[in-house]
């Protein structure tokens, strides 16, 4: 009887689970699978997708099927009778798409060679952090976020005659008569050419900023003890540090320089005469003015065409920046 009991299993011990082994791990919550991950992001690409055909495939769509057909006020609403080439072969034989052509692309020089020098200028003026340069940045902004109708408003006002640029000028008697900015071929592409340099240097400088803030303070300690002054630190230092946000930067200067319309449209109208007509201008008077939306149609094809020629140079740099990264 006794040995009975002390074979008995104490009442407080533990039994061990029926497999002997040590406890088991709580069960890892299963992740999706991969077709599941597709699916979900699939499903979210839907409505930006059906955005997308609305309101740029389709109408990309439209403006190809006019600049290939006659359509004016009269068959606007009716069928398009297909012509094929034929509004191409009329801009480029009147001269106007070919003209158009030529000052699109000086205002896209003047606009890309100084929005981008002004910008890599005033980003290494303000890389400090300080209250001035604070104020400035605030400004800038401010300029950048303007209304273009807002800002070619007042750039019109400080251009004109009466305006305060002829006054300053002529009250410091550097000229005799007031300088032509808007009334003159030369001077108005010129001028509005400036602005809109003027209105994309805060952009580009707050972006050549950025780039130019991440240099370690080190590499500037460094190159004081070396003995490098001001421009060697720029050539050295900042102008590699800004170089893989230039190439993005300049197709973004250059889209905004091709597609600009509004400056031009409350500065000059396009004129005098035709001095101001870049492509966008041009396509606009010949559908909104002259009512030949096939002819409009046509030469706003070449806009879109390099645009997205542009985009694709934009697409490539911004891939090739995230795998060097």
């Amino acid at each position: 009887m006794t040995d009975q009991l002390a074979s008995a299993p104490s009442p407080t011990t533990t039994r061990k689970p029926a497999s002997g082994g040590a406890d088991r791990a709580p069960a890892r919550p299963r992740r999706p699978s991969k077709g599941l991950k597709r699916q979900n992001r699939l499903v979210f690409l839907i409505p930006a997708t059906a955005f997308l055909l609305a309101f740029s495939v389709y109408p990309l769509i439209t403006l190809v099927r006019m600049s290939v057909s006659k359509v004016n006020s009269a068959t606007l609403n009716g069928d398009w009778v297909f012509t094929g080439l034929e509004n191409f072969r009329v801009g480029f034989a009147s001269g106007e798409t070919t003209q158009a052509l030529w000052r699109t692309g000086l205002f896209v020089l003047v606009v890309t060679v100084v929005g981008m020098v002004g910008g890599l200028a005033a980003a290494i003026a303000l890389r400090t952090t300080g209250r001035w340069s604070g104020i400035v940045l605030a400004v800038m902004v401010f300029v950048w976020a303007l209304p273009p109708v807002v800002n070619g408003s007042v750039w019109k006002f400080l251009l004109g005659d009466a305006g305060l640029i002829n006054t300053i000028v002529l009250k410091t008697g550097l000229v005799d008569s007031a300088i032509p900015f808007l009334y003159d071929q030369h001077w108005a592409l010129a001028s509005v050419a400036f602005v809109n340099s003027w209105s994309v240097i805060p952009f580009n400088a707050l972006v050549f900023r950025a780039a130019l803030m991440g240099i370690s303070p080190e590499v500037f300690e460094a190159s004081a003890l070396d003995g490098a002054n001001k421009w060697q630190e720029i050539r050295h230092i900042m102008l590699p540090a800004a170089r893989p946000t230039t190439l993005v930067l300049f197709v973004l200067t250059v889209v905004f320089a091709f597609r600009s319309f509004d400056l031009i449209y409350v500065m000059t109208y396009g004129g005098p005469g035709t001095a101001t007509n870049t492509l966008p201008f041009l396509g606009y008077l010949q559908a909104f003015v002259r009512y030949d939306f096939g002819l409009g149609s046509a030469t706003s094809v070449f806009t879109v065409l390099f645009v997205i020629v542009l985009a694709v140079v934009y697409a490539r740099s911004i891939r090739r920046e995230e795998s060097d990264s």
